[in-house]
């Protein structure tokens, strides 16, 4: 290896400037798009898994301070229907606090395997209480442990104080075969009302499909359809 080969990527000026990639995957069928965006979320999900991607549900998740200043973060979807896109976290986190003064979110995935991005936005909610214990059973018991001992976004001293604090709780709760669901811990589900998909194609001139949900709907009507849907220019 020569000493140029050596060098960090960014010692090279404007390096960040010659990456390009060109899109040219056909995982969506930009001309015909499906009259229900979650039927199609789904289907583009099962795409996304059968890839073996180490973690196809997982999404940028962000939320806003009721004065606007925004924050994100990856979460994992643990589930998707009708109802809207769920996940799991602490009550008492930053995320937490914030959908608590102003339930709005915005949901982001980006499947780059399939040269795929999903935009949703929406109001969110929390799960029902038997939602959020019925998950938290399924999880490990690790899991549930850090769950159980993590004050999340809080300062901490160290890594011993929360190593400390689950050792503990197994102490205490290692012979039991069951450990409750914390009440700061649970479940939220962010009911969509735009979903927007992004197919890259060649020369940037991408595809994008927008949902937005219709707030007159005959839901009597069989032939009316609760979302209108627009192309987007790229």
């Amino acid at each position: 290896m020569t000493d140029s080969e050596d060098q960090p990527l960014f010692d090279e000026p404007h390096a960040l400037n010659t990456i390009r990639t060109e899109y040219s995957n056909d995982s969506l069928d930009t001309e015909q798009p499906h009259n229900d965006p979650i039927e199609l979320f789904k289907s583009l999900l099962n795409q996304a898994m059968s890839l073996d991607l180490a973690t196809p549900n997982a999404c940028t998740l962000a939320t806003a301070s009721p004065s606007g200043l925004p924050s994100a973060r990856i979460v994992l979807l643990r589930d998707v229907s009708a109802e809207g896109f769920s996940f799991y976290t602490n009550y008492e986190s930053r995320k937490g606090k914030e959908l608590a003064r102003n339930p709005q979110a915005a949901m982001l995935f980006f499947w780059d395997a399939m040269e795929i991005q999903i935009r949703i936005e929406g109001t969110v909610n929390k799960l029902s209480p038997e939602q959020s214990d019925a998950y938290f059973s399924s999880r490990p018991r690790g899991s549930q442990f850090s769950a159980c001992a993590s004050p999340q976004s809080d300062t901490v001293p160290d890594r011993a104080f929360l190593e400390a604090r689950v050792d503990e709780l197994n102490r205490n709760h290692g012979d039991e075969s069951t450990i409750a669901r914390p009440a700061f811990w649970g479940g939220y589900c962010v009911k969509p009302r735009r979903i927007e998909f992004w197919k890259g194609r060649p020369n940037r001139l991408h595809d994008r499909w927008l949902y937005e949900l219709n707030s007159e709907t005959d839901t009597n009507n069989a032939d009316t359809t609760p979302w209108s849907i627009s192309r987007l220019a790229p």
